[in-house]
């Protein structure tokens, strides 16, 4: 039962970005971006560098989330600061580049609420301990 409430869920969170940057994209007048599925899309080379740098430290701060969870009896809770603060770091490195190096692009509004909604959700499910119970 608590899968089919998981999955709601992230159903409401990614209906909920698709409505904010729809209504983001006319307000600004940003136009819709052709991208890959799973695409990383870096702006340039430093911050492909930057979010390989990012992607590596969160990997193994995951692990020893990991560890201490299945042997020093943890919360779930630690996962879910680092994933907050993965979101946090890298949909903000991603915006500083987007608004940094694309000249007339307002793609990094985009990328901020994406970010905000992301990490407000997180702090939601941690504050209200929602996982508790998995």
């Amino acid at each position: 039962m608590i899968w089919i409430s998981l999955i709601f869920i992230l159903l409401i969170v990614f209906a909920l970005i698709s409505v904010v940057k729809t209504i983001l994209r006319k307000v600004f007048n940003i136009e819709k971006e052709k991208k890959e599925f799973f695409s990383y899309n870096h702006i340039n080379e430093l911050h492909r560098k930057i979010d390989w740098v990012i992607r590596i430290a969160v990997f193994i701060a995951t692990i020893s989330a990991t560890f201490y969870m299945l042997n020093e009896d943890f919360s779930i809770n630690l996962l879910l600061f680092i994933y907050f603060f993965n979101v946090v770091i890298e949909y903000g490195v991603s915006a500083f580049f987007q608004w940094k190096y694309l000249d007339g692009s307002k793609r990094y509004i985009l990328t901020i609420s994406e970010g905000v909604i992301l990490a407000l959700v997180i702090a939601i499910v941690i504050d209200f301990d929602l996982l508790s119970y998995v």
